[in-house]
């Protein structure tokens, strides 16, 4: 009887681990100096911004919402093509080298390598033209029936616990139920812990206070990436 090994995943987040930084901070002041983005929209996402520093309630999918009032009602090509160039432009240079390299051991040993991000998914297709990575999960925009962007989220924003019911959707349909397992996971912020805690080996990535505070209590190995 053939029975073969569980798929090994090793999930990388993107904001913070991957990269050096917050893309979606680095996108409103991108679309600030591209004059897309409305100055009282701007203010609201500060507010949000304030909140989620001090970790107060604030709710994902509004803040997504006001950062695409710069994209609703244009079609889906061509803003997808505006965050793949601001990728280029703001994003690429701060990629760490350190994840680029944990990737491709990862790779060379035979395991699916995936980054999860809360952050939108043209920007992290792009990198995965770029870094060594084979899937990538993040949070999609709702498209109307014309092809063109809403200011909805497709589900729910991929933060928090929702990474972890995201990778299981995403495995279960590709690989089967059973046949995988989230083998590593690497984050650097405490919305993160859902995704730590599931994985077999958990790495926390120049974590913020709360996170490595967690990580000393649960035995995960801190790593710092500059």
């Amino acid at each position: 009887m053939d029975v073969r090994a569980p798929v090994q995943l090793a999930v990388f987040d993107f904001d913070g681990t991957s990269i050096s930084g917050n893309s979606p901070v680095l996108l409103v002041r991108y679309l600030q100096r591209h004059r897309m983005l409305k100055a009282a929209v701007v203010v609201k996402i500060a507010v949000w911004a304030f909140a989620y520093k001090f970790r107060l309630p604030q709710k994902e999918a509004w803040v997504r919402s006001l950062v695409f009032t710069a994209f609703e009602g244009k079609p889906q090509g061509e803003c997808d093509q505006f965050l793949r160039d601001f990728y280029d432009a703001a994003i690429e240079k701060r990629f760490r080298v350190d994840a680029d390299a944990a990737m491709r051991d990862h790779a060379q040993a035979g395991r699916t390598v995936v980054v999860i991000s809360a952050t939108f998914e043209p920007i992290v297709a792009r990198a995965m033209d770029l870094h060594p990575f084979d899937h990538q999960i993040s949070t999609r925009m709702r498209v109307d029936g014309a092809g063109r962007y809403t200011r909805e989220v497709e589900g729910k924003p991929i933060q928090g616990e929702e990474k972890v019911e995201a990778i299981r959707r995403f495995a279960d349909a590709e690989y089967g139920q059973g046949a995988w397992e989230l083998a590593y996971a690497y984050g650097d912020h405490h919305s993160d812990r859902p995704l730590l805690a599931a994985a077999r080996h958990a790495f926390a990535v120049t974590p913020d206070c709360p996170l490595a505070w967690t990580a000393r209590r649960q035995g995960w190995k801190t790593l710092t990436w500059t």
